[in-house]
């Protein structure tokens, strides 16, 4: 019976020992990392306005029948090119007869004068009234009035004239002419005449609105010398336009204002880009980048990496023994593919970069050691507003 037994348990511990036993699952393969050690800038990102710096309107200030036209619709004119020439004859008679005037008035002033000189001697010769002196005296002293009142209108008509010939005041691109050769123009005030437009190029201006947050978040960090206030510094500002990769235009702030939109809840500000080629057009959309905060040390891991446990992101680390422990982290924007991490994880930590999808907490793997690949040059963590 004792033999019995003994056979029956041979027999049942052999498929346990047999050739067909499947044998132990290995540990999962993870691919493994150090995060990066960078310096990291953080770009606020907006919507901007492109607007010239200067802006004119050119009116015609006199009136007459415009005669000629000097530029190409849409050309660029340098500060004092002729634009437009309205018919001068009027005014040219006009500044003849205040110069004829003029000429008049100095006659009758210089024979005032030697009236004068004549009538004090012979006065301080007891040979004339005291009387007559006076009415030599105020004499001169009308034809010194209408000397200046010549004067005066000569210089008047000298610029009428002048402004027959209309000139560029800026530098700039020009508008289409909004009045044709033969047209009457008026130079009556309101009523005045609009004859082009002109707009400065080089440099452009850049309009764009932060919220109340944003601006509070700049107020604090200029406070905690963080980051100077746009107010008193020239802050680097970045620019892209619709059609752009990356953002290639660089310039700096140079105006916040001075109220908050009640309507809007927004704070404006103002860019000022170099345009040396003339690409950047008033009136044109762009993305604009602001200096946000940094250059600061940071860690980065690829954005593949973070999981998330319900509300709370992670990252997966592997200790030397091959476990891998959850690691709560506090993350900071995107870099790319990459992202920052501003707490919880430190230089020396093992993270896992690929495979997250075959860890779990307290669970043994085979760690594989791989690269973090580093960031595009000039990258910088942005984000929308």
């Amino acid at each position: 019976m004792k033999s019995l037994s003994l056979l029956l348990a041979a027999t049942l511990a052999l498929p346990a020992c047999g050739p067909g036993a499947p044998p132990p699952l290995p540990a999962p393969e993870v691919t493994v990392a150090r995060p990066l050690v960078r310096q990291i800038t953080d770009w606020d990102e907006y919507t901007g306005r492109l607007a010239a710096v200067e802006s004119v309107e050119l009116r015609a200030r006199v009136s007459g029948y415009l005669q000629s036209v000097h530029f190409q619709d849409g050309s660029l004119v340098k500060q004092g090119d002729l634009l437009f020439v309205i018919d001068p004859r009027p005014y040219q008679a006009a500044l003849d007869e205040a110069r004829a005037v003029l000429t008049r008035a100095r006659v009758r002033l210089e024979l005032a004068v030697n009236d004068l000189d004549r009538a004090q001697r012979l006065f301080a010769a007891r040979a004339i009234s005291e009387e007559e002196l006076d009415a030599r005296t105020k004499e001169k002293r009308e034809a010194d009035a209408a000397l200046e009142a010549a004067q005066a209108a000569e210089k008047a008509a000298a610029l009428s004239l002048e402004f027959t010939r209309i000139k560029a005041p800026i530098s700039g691109r020009i508008g289409r002419r909004l009045v044709t050769v033969g047209n009457l123009v008026s130079g009556e005030g309101r009523e005045s005449t609009l004859l082009t437009t002109l707009v400065s190029v080089d440099p452009i201006h850049v309009y764009f609105t932060a919220d109340e947050r944003s601006f509070l978040r700049y107020t604090r960090l200029a406070e905690q010398g963080i980051r100077p206030s746009s107010r008193t510094t020239a802050n680097p500002v970045r620019l892209q336009l619709a059609d752009e990769t990356g953002f290639p235009h660089v310039g700096v702030m140079d105006f916040v204002d001075n109220v908050v939109d009640q309507a809007t809840g927004t704070m404006q500000g103002r860019a000022v880009f170099p345009n040396p080629r003339g690409d950047l057009t008033p009136g044109l959309f762009g993305r604009v980048q602001l200096l946000g905060e940094g250059p600061y040390e940071a860690l980065v891991v690829p954005d593949a990496a973070i999981g998330t446990d319900q509300a709370q992101r992670l990252v997966y680390v592997v200790g030397d023994d091959g476990i891998v422990k959850p690691r709560p982290v506090t993350l900071g924007r995107a870099l790319g593919a990459l992202r920052v991490v501003r707490d919880g994880l430190s230089p020396a930590d093992r993270v896992v970069i690929n495979g997250i999808l075959r860890v779990r907490p307290g669970s043994k793997v085979t760690p594989v050691d791989g690269t973090i690949p580093e960031p595009a040059d000039g990258a910088a963590a942005a984000v929308s507003r």
